[in-house]
């Protein structure tokens, strides 16, 4: 009589298989996420540190003045814009790190299952959202440390060199269109 009142037994263990495959795919998606979140950050920090390299204070511009060169204060931020920048895409490595050592290990049961883990999607959407933070202000000081290396290679913006206005025009406005388009499907991403 149970089973003619109720769905058969077959229609449980459909539902059972059906939240646990939406399970794993939406864990799968986050590592995979994560994954990608990282990899960008470290090509980031790639950036920084090809930055400091390239630049030494007392260097000649490119630019026929010697007005138009920068002086010990460019150099001087663009140390500290580029150990910012350094500083924000750790951040968001390590949480996003974080996060996925916690989901393929610390809440999985099973080895074989590393992508079927049970994790507060609060902690994690806030995990994603703070990694995402901190890659957009690695992002915002990279740039700032880029216009301070087209300053000490092309001239300074105030000295109006052609070259490095054009440089820094074209660096802004990509860049920014790119943390646009980041932002809003980060923000999409979160609310929905």
């Amino acid at each position: 009589m149970a089973e003619s009142d109720g769905y058969p037994k077959e229609y449980y263990n459909q539902d059972s298989r059906r939240e646990n495959s939406s399970s794993t795919s939406t864990t799968s998606v986050h590592v995979t996420a994560l994954d990608g979140l990282v990899n960008v950050n470290s090509l980031f920090t790639i950036a920084v540190f090809v930055g400091l390299s390239l630049t030494t204070p007392g260097q000649r511009s490119l630019e026929d003045r010697t007005a138009c060169d920068a002086g010990v204060d460019v150099a001087r931020k663009l140390l500290v814009f580029e150990v910012v920048s350094f500083s924000f895409f750790l951040f968001s490595s390590l949480v996003a790190q974080g996060l996925k050592l916690a989901i393929n290990l610390l809440n999985s049961k099973d080895v074989d299952e590393a992508f079927r883990a049970h994790i507060n999607l609060k902690v994690l959407r806030l995990g994603m959202m703070g990694s995402a933070i901190g890659s957009v202000m690695g992002c915002i000081f990279l740039v700032l440390s880029m216009v301070n290396v087209i300053e000490i290679r092309l001239g300074m913006l105030s000295c109006g060199s052609k070259s490095a206005v054009h440089a820094v025009t074209a660096l802004v406005v990509l860049v920014c269109s790119a943390l646009l388009v980041y932002i809003s499907t980060a923000i999409y991403a979160f609310l929905h």
